[in-house]
């Protein structure tokens, strides 16, 4: 998968380049700085005095020594002040500069710590954002394996508040009863859970529909960017042709009928190509749970056909598999950004979307 977040040590990955949170006289110093020179040995130190520094937002590259890895890239984060000194673009400029010295050092594969979020000050959810963010613009249009690499859970950190909205989901979930009940008015509302049906996660804080009145008509309360209203679907011809269709044939018919190209789609699914091109062009080949639902949410299908796609597939979405319900709990939200429904997963300790596993 081409955006990865583990939970490692950064001196013991084994890429092509590791990117060191570095200081402006590149000499090393404390948390990652001072943990990869001390693997690297003296030698890197020795070329890093000959590099004159680096302003923050920029970066040099050194050999990896005795690193497991080919390169260093050295980038110099910015110290937090509050945001009002262009702290934000300076972080994003570090992983966007590290990442472009790495294709033009022929990389393949590239490791970030979280930079700036420890001694630097730089707030941790914050960080994440700026660094997913600047990730996930550069491989639009570049294939390259990229880590996060996250040494220990405190050094990780998504919004509290979805935090608890998803464990109180999946708390909902997990007791049973009112969940189906909920479970049952959302099919016959066309799959999308009505505003009347709320569960008790669905707290007027965070809404998941458009906000309704007793007098309001039904059709009011239907709103395109989070929900669908129910069609009339498929002709009956059409359905009988779909009835013998497979995982990969409906997978492609969805990428024809969004108007995608297969790298969008792949790329949106953070899929590597490679894998895409076996799912293609190699009908036996049957793919992993997680690699299907990263599909799902690149062509962002609502729930119903994600749970179609997974059968085609051999799999279905369970309320007991925690992995089942942050997946879920995010389309029925109407948010498909795979990189922050990731984030959400490794918060849980739970595999990551577009994994071959």
């Amino acid at each position: 998968m081409p955006f990865e977040i583990v939970r490692n040590d950064i001196t013991r990955m084994r890429v092509d380049a590791i990117v060191n949170a570095a200081n402006s006289t590149l000499l090393g110093g404390g948390g990652v700085d001072g943990a990869i020179h001390r693997a690297a040995g003296r030698e890197l130190l020795e070329e890093c005095r000959t590099l004159g520094g680096c302003e923050t937002g920029q970066a040099k590259v050194t050999k990896g020594y005795r690193l497991p890895c080919r390169y260093v890239i050295h980038t110099v984060g910015p110290v937090w002040e509050g945001g009002t000194k262009n702290e934000k673009a300076l972080l994003a400029s570090c992983y966007t500069v590290s990442l472009h010295l790495a294709a033009e050092y022929g990389c393949e594969s590239v490791a970030f710590p979280l930079i700036s979020s420890g001694v630097y000050g730089y707030p941790k959810e914050e960080a994440l954002k700026v660094a997913t963010d600047a990730i996930r613009d550069f491989l639009l249009s570049h294939d390259m394996n990229v880590f996060l690499v996250i040494f220990d859970k405190a050094s990780f950190a998504i919004s509290q508040r979805l935090y608890a909205h998803i464990r109180a989901f999946i708390d909902d979930a997990y007791a049973g009863p009112f969940y189906e009940e909920a479970e049952s008015r959302r099919r016959y509302l066309g799959n999308t859970l009505f505003p009347a049906a709320r569960a008790p996660w669905e707290s007027e804080s965070l809404p998941l529909a458009p906000e309704e009145t007793e007098e309001a008509p039904i059709e009011a309360a239907w709103d395109g960017d989070w929900g669908e209203k129910a069609s009339a679907g498929p002709s009956l011809e059409d359905y009988l042709k779909r009835m013998d269709e497979g995982f990969r044939e409906m997978l492609l018919r969805k990428i024809d009928e969004q108007g995608m190209t297969d790298a969008e789609c792949y790329k949106l699914a953070n899929v590597d190509r490679k894998l895409f091109n076996k799912i293609k062009n190699q009908p036996e080949y049957r793919p992993g749970k997680s690699t299907v639902l990263a599909f799902a949410v690149a062509l962002r299908l609502p729930l119903a056909e994600t749970e179609e796609m997974l059968k085609k597939a051999g799999f279905s979405l369970s309320h007991s598999s925690k992995f089942d319900l942050i997946v879920e709990f995010f389309i029925r939200q109407g948010n498909y950004d795979i990189f922050e429904i990731n984030e959400a997963l490794f918060a849980f300790d739970q595999k990551l979307l577009g994994s071959v596993m």
